[in-house]
């Protein structure tokens, strides 16, 4: 495929994969790619790789010609100092990423992490077109979120602000891979779901195909499949997290009155199991200036390609503000 327009490429970089791919102004990823990102050889290591295949998988007068900028989603992603900070599953320590971007092309970079790139994506591509105040929320191993606010990210002072995943849901609860207790994403995500599950089955005496199954071999998907067929740990479960997350949300709302709430990742693959309760406990704890204002919408962007298309969003927002 010959290349006739401007795009971006847009990385993102995870603790076992890095895909990448080119993406032109209409939100369309036009070549994709993934490798293994062998974080132990370290972040110098991961590009190389990544340019040279990218390099010898295009052809190099259509790069020069038509490539605008490279935008990265990295977890612990820095946009104001162009710095990973000691990023989960990746042993890395502080990078400065975008500097070792540079050494192959001197092209605009710029890197956040990967919930706010997911809601860059959003806006430009995706559920939240016209929208300048939302809530990117990402269900998938943790939770993760991006803040839109007057059609800006809330980046915070220093570049790390909107993570909702770490405000404190259930005082002294669950420990959380951050170090601190009760953190959100230890109930709401895939993993959280499963350690609700097995608390279930723990304190209740009731039949469940669950009991049948190790927490090892326990996925969300299974949690959805018999939560379908009303098992009632696979309901309850829905309804916990559903209720968790409710009420982080309307506190949310407190603060920012966004004009919705747009969630991305394998668990909002549950649809109504998840929607309808969640709705019903946003609007019970919701200020009753805010009843019935605010939406709860899936994601828009194409799953398998959502993490590149948002990380080539970063580009095309800093070139031309949508």
């Amino acid at each position: 495929m010959q290349l006739n327009k401007e795009f971006c490429l847009g990385i993102d970089i995870g603790g076992t994969n890095t895909a990448f791919g080119l993406v032109d102004r209409e939100g369309n990823c036009i070549r994709e790619f993934i490798l293994p990102t062998e974080a132990e050889l370290g972040p110098e290591a991961l590009l190389e790789r990544l340019f040279k295949q990218f390099k010898d998988e295009n052809n190099p007068d259509e790069i020069h010609r038509f490539l605008k900028g490279i935008g990265i989603g990295a977890p612990n992603g820095n946009y104001f100092n162009g710095f990973l900070d000691n990023p989960p599953n990746l042993p890395w320590g502080k990078v400065d990423l975008v500097n070792l971007v540079h050494r192959y092309y001197d092209l605009p970079v710029r890197i956040t992490n990967d919930a706010n790139a997911a809601a860059l994506g959003e806006m430009r591509f995706g559920a939240a077109k016209g929208m300048k105040h939302f809530i990117e929320i990402t269900l998938g191993t943790g939770l993760g979120s991006g803040i839109v606010v007057n059609g800006q990210i809330v980046y915070g002072h220093d570049g790390y602000a909107g993570e909702m995943g770490h405000v404190t849901v259930v005082p002294d609860g669950r420990i959380c891979n951050c170090g601190k207790r009760g953190c959100l994403e230890t109930y709401a995500s895939a993993e959280g779901i499963k350690r609700t599950v097995m608390e279930l089955l723990t304190d209740q005496v009731i039949d469940s195909r669950l009991r049948d199954i190790s927490f090892e071999q326990l996925t969300s998907k299974k949690i959805y499949e018999l939560a379908l067929e009303n098992d009632p740990i696979a309901v309850q479960a829905f309804d916990h997290t559903a209720r968790l997350l409710g009420r982080a949300m309307a506190d949310a709302a407190a603060y920012l009155s966004p004009q919705a709430f747009i969630l991305f990742g394998g668990l909002v693959k549950a649809g109504d199991l998840l929607f309808k309760p969640l709705k019903k406990y946003l609007e019970e704890n919701l200020l009753y200036i805010f009843k019935n204002k605010i939406r709860i919408l899936p994601s828009g962007l194409p799953e398998a390609q959502a993490a590149i298309i948002g990380a080539a969003a970063l580009i095309w927002y800093d070139l031309n503000h949508f």
